[in-house]
């Protein structure tokens, strides 16, 4: 197979053994068969990370104790990896993706970015300067219809914007369960790791991408308050921010690990002068469009009037049920597109409406910064920084 024809190799640094979200990469980067993984580093325990290597089939001397060592040998490679996925807890993001971008090798990083803005905008920076790409993988915007809803509300059916509502409360954690040994809650509630609004930047950035993607607006100020429902937690587990959004737009969002009984949570809420529409992920294959006489009109995942922004992600037809590992394997494929077009010198496929880059990473954790500050500060209104570097 020629360089031109060939599929582009990857590199997975965390997402070892029961790490869920590395298996969820894994299988969205197969849904298309445009990847292999071939390299990475599976975790802390040797042994452990061994086994993980041998089930996922890695060549021989490519499975690494650490990730410097595996971005110094791939980058040297001829057959190196094109890119590196970052599934790590949030303490670690910043030193794993500096690594690979530094030697030129592109990066896909879980959300939150960094742990802070300045870090955040050194991987901006880097990824610009070593011309390739880092993204982040910010799913919920790989739905077929989140698509459909940004291009009908950047389109002007809804008319003026006048109301965005987001929520991402769920109950997964309404309980200590860090005091039982459960994984994900232990880093999630470790403030060192997580950061102390650990919410805000778990779920409010999903949150808060979500309302930036689908309406076009920036924020122009914000106000947060920070709650711990859970006694004894060490972390911020619930989080309500009021937005002001460009032109005088004004919005809410609700993150929450403690929502009792609440599943995944996540739901959107667009109002115009129009119309209205509301998506949730519990629900994805509907968007639901109002207008000003309260007619309701369910949009279906698969229907042949839908925008080309949907139907390019839909991959079976209507009525057959597409969810999570689909929008991660959207995803990853407008990612290979774009990773396979700078390869081959081809002209970008970047749209308007693709994947999260590093800016987006960049502008939630100004958005996690800004939360704690206006809380820190009673609720003030408080004004985001803003991303003054141009999408990688």
């Amino acid at each position: 197979m020629t360089e031109a024809g060939r599929r582009l190799r990857a590199g997975m640094v965390g997402g070892g053994a029961g790490a869920d979200i590395g298996k969820t990469h894994r299988y969205g980067m197969r849904l298309d068969d445009r990847y292999e993984l071939v390299a990475g580093v599976f975790g802390r325990d040797a042994s452990q990370a061994s086994r993980v290597a041998t089930e996922l089939h890695i060549p021989e001397g490519r499975a690494y104790a650490g990730f410097r060592q595996m971005a110094a040998a791939e980058a040297a490679r001829p057959d190196g990896i094109d890119v590196a996925v970052v599934a790590t807890p949030n303490d670690s993001h910043f030193a794993i993706a500096k690594a690979f971008l530094e030697r030129g090798i592109a990066v896909v990083c879980e959300k939150p970015l960094t742990g802070d803005s300045a870090t955040s905008a050194e991987l901006v920076r880097l990824a610009e300067e070593n011309g390739t790409i880092l993204a982040v993988p910010h799913c919920y915007s790989a739905y077929a219809m989140v698509r459909q809803a940004a291009r009908m509300v950047r389109d002007g059916a809804l008319g003026r914007i006048t109301f965005v509502d987001v929520e991402h409360a769920s109950g997964w954690a309404s309980t200590p369960l860090e005091l039982t040994g459960h994984k994900q809650a232990q880093w999630r509630t470790t403030p060192e790791v997580a950061g102390f609004p650990s919410v805000v930047a778990d779920l409010g950035t999903h949150a808060y991408q979500l309302a930036r993607y689908i309406t076009g607006l920036e924020t122009d100020e914000l106000t947060g308050q920070l709650q711990t429902l859970v006694p004894g937690r060490e972390v911020f587990d619930h989080a309500t921010v009021s937005l002001r959004l460009t032109g005088g737009v004004t919005g809410r969002i609700w993150a929450s690990m403690a929502a009792t009984g609440h599943n995944h949570g996540l739901r959107i809420r667009v109002f115009g002068d129009k119309g209205s529409l509301e998506w949730q992920h519990e629900d994805p294959h509907h968007l639901s469009v109002q207008d000003l006489a309260g007619t309701t009109t369910i949009l279906t995942h698969g229907l042949s009037t839908l925008s080309d922004d949907a139907a390019r992600l839909t991959r079976v037809g209507l009525g057959h049920p597409e969810g999570f590992l689909e929008a991660f394997g959207n995803f990853y494929r407008d990612l290979a597109d774009e990773l396979t077009a700078r390869r081959d010198g081809t002209p970008s496929t970047i749209r308007e409406l693709s994947f999260p880059t590093g800016i987006d990473g960049l502008v939630g954790v100004q958005f996690v910064e800004a939360v704690a500050a206006s809380h820190a500060n009673n609720g003030a209104w408080t004004v985001p920084a803003s991303a003054s570097l141009q999408e990688v």
